[in-house]
């Protein structure tokens, strides 16, 4: 009876009281200045506020060593958090795994998965690698499938059917978000033969390597007409190089990009970015949500899984654009968190972010 009393007060109370305790470590792979990855770790602090978890963010300024090193140290310390949020950049996540083994934090993965690789390697050694608490990635092959289908569409609104050159400016080669996306382009290639894939270069998701690759391109390539790119810092980049080869962006040159930071949002706006997809910068808020219900012992997994892609990358026209820009000087995002957990709901309730985007 005084177990079943309380449960009782226990879910009686408020929510963010009841999550107090839930402590969690984001190891952030990208800058600590990086647009994307900043306005990443704000989701996150605002779905902390709303929930009443206490957050902390280690920046890995992209590079894989630290981010061992500071895994080592949130894992082996003498306070140690509840949670562990990792991303799988640069296939850094068994080896976190592995350390994570009797520490008595449970890791949670996102935006990059496992590869299948990884992921095999881990099932046949569960003595060395300890199961994940779950996972959530994006729709990475689909983004970059449609981001090169709206651009060839705007493009052959003439009715034209000559051939096209393209452009492409992916990431990471050893970040599986980067190599989904590319897939993703490559399908839609397939499905286009007057389109033309002249080369496939790795900018580092960075503005200033895309630029000085672009203006070597240019100078190989001087009828590209379509750039499509795997962020928007490099679809800077190589925007600026065609500015100052005489280019027009939305004009004679379209360009793409991946990322809703305030700027892409403007070139949107403005026309310079043809077609931008962006809002995966929720997945670790939605991650902060599933935290939250497990530290009450809420089952997260009501599907039946534990893993999910989530569809939160999508299209944004220039009225979507204005609409996320002014949600940008908002420490909430316009969102309270709260109601997107399961507290409070029936055994049948299901996560809303888990299988549409969620409206902002």
């Amino acid at each position: 009876m005084l177990k079943a009393l309380c449960q009782s007060l226990c879910l009686s109370l408020p929510l963010a009281a009841s999550a107090q305790a839930a402590s969690v470590v984001f190891l952030n792979p990208g800058y600590s200045n990086e647009t994307f990855w900043v306005s990443y770790s704000n989701f996150m602090q605002a779905a902390a506020k709303d929930l009443g978890m206490q957050l902390r963010i280690e920046y890995s300024e992209r590079q894989p060593q630290l981010a061992l090193n500071q895994a080592r140290q949130v894992l082996e310390g003498k306070q140690r958090p509840d949670y562990l949020v990792l991303v799988n950049e640069q296939y850094v996540a068994p080896e976190i795994i592995r350390l994570s083994r009797g520490s008595g934090v449970k890791l949670f993965l996102v935006n990059n998965g496992l590869t299948q690789d990884q992921a095999e390697l881990i099932r046949a050694n569960p003595d060395k690698y300890p199961p994940m608490l779950g996972t959530l990635v994006g729709n990475d092959e689909q983004a970059g499938y449609q981001m090169l289908k709206e651009l060839i569409a705007l493009h052959l609104r003439d009715g034209s059917q000559r051939p096209i050159e393209l452009l492409a400016f992916s990431g990471l080669k050893t970040t599986p978000a980067a190599q989904l996306r590319e897939q993703g382009m490559r399908r839609a290639l397939a499905e286009h033969p007057q389109v033309r894939l002249r080369q496939v270069v790795y900018g580092g998701w960075g503005q200033q390597r895309a630029y000085e690759q672009a203006q070597q391109l240019l100078k190989r390539y001087p009828k590209i007409e379509l750039v499509w790119s795997a962020n928007d810092e490099m679809a800077f980049g190589a925007m600026q190089a065609f500015v100052e080869a005489g280019r027009t962006p939305g004009k004679d040159v379209l360009f793409s990009a991946v990322n809703s930071s305030p700027q892409a949002l403007q070139a949107r706006i403005d026309g310079r970015l043809s077609v931008l997809m962006g809002g995966h910068f929720s997945l670790g808020g939605w991650a902060m949500v599933l935290l939250h219900d497990d530290a009450l012992n809420l089952p997260i997994d009501r599907d039946g899984q534990r893993d999910h892609q989530v569809p939160v990358l999508q299209l944004i026209d220039p009225l979507r654009a204005r609409r996320w820009l002014s949600l940008h000087g908002q420490a909430d995002y316009g969102l309270d968190f709260n109601r997107f957990s399961a507290q409070g709901h029936p055994a049948e309730y299901r996560y809303p972010f888990l299988s549409a985007p969620v409206k902002y």
